[in-house]
């Protein structure tokens, strides 16, 4: 029986940002194997990059070399436009500052990855979901009638709705408080498990980066250490 294909498999990977005499190494040669299901964390201080690697793995910004594989796609080989379209449907992503669109209501918003991803029945999927992380009461409600909580409840169901494969999450109790930030946490894994998801936690809190089955620390854009190893 084959084993299967591991969720990403970065080889070398690097990033420079700008060019010529002002171009910064952002990633220095990143090798990382990530098993499908697996709860990593990537932790380590800022400027390390933790946020740069989670925006090269989710496809949201292009490496400058290596090779990546992500849900079975060539990410390496993709231009911008071919990444958004491989992101849709197999990638879900929470960031620290929830980023719904205020001219939707909570259920538009979870919404729009189904509807672009063409699956059908997007609102009831929609509905059933922001249902799973208890705001069944709050559909009709625009992001500015939420709390920050809430807002980033809706922001995990938006992520998760689609089914993906994996899960991004960078800073996602950030701009919460402790006893919520705790919770929303609760949920996110909860959530996780109840799908399977490959998740990948971008955080600069120890304990948080300790409920993970795995963790990598970051310095100066290489691997530092990695309890998987």
């Amino acid at each position: 029986m084959t084993s299967p294909l591991p969720a990403i498999a970065a080889r070398n990977l690097t990033l420079q940002l700008g060019s010529a005499d002002s171009a910064v190494q952002v990633l220095r040669g990143i090798d990382l194997i990530v098993p499908q299901g697996q709860t990593l964390a990537l932790l380590g201080p800022s400027g390390s990059g933790k946020s740069s690697l989670m925006a090269v793995l989710s496809g949201l910004e292009r490496a400058s070399g290596g090779d990546l594989t992500v849900a079975g796609q060539d990410f390496a080989t993709l231009n911008e436009d071919a990444l958004a379209t491989a992101r849709r449907g197999r990638i879900g992503v929470v960031l620290q500052s929830f980023h719904l669109l205020p001219t939707m209501t909570a259920q538009e918003n979870v919404m729009t990855p189904l509807e672009l991803a063409g699956m059908p029945d997007a609102a009831l999927r929609a509905a059933a979901e922001l249902e799973a992380v208890g705001l069944a009461a709050r559909l009709q409600h625009y992001p500015a009638q939420l709390s920050g909580g809430e807002q980033q409840r809706v922001a995990i169901a938006r992520a998760l709705a689609p089914q993906p494969q994996l899960v991004f999450a960078d800073e996602p109790t950030g701009n919460l408080d402790t006893k919520t930030g705790e919770t929303i946490m609760d949920l996110l894994f909860a959530r996780r498990a109840a799908s399977g998801a490959t998740l990948v936690v971008i955080t600069h809190d120890a304990t948080l980066a300790a409920r993970c089955e795995r963790v990598i620390t970051l310095a100066d854009g290489r691997i530092a250490s990695d309890t998987g190893a």
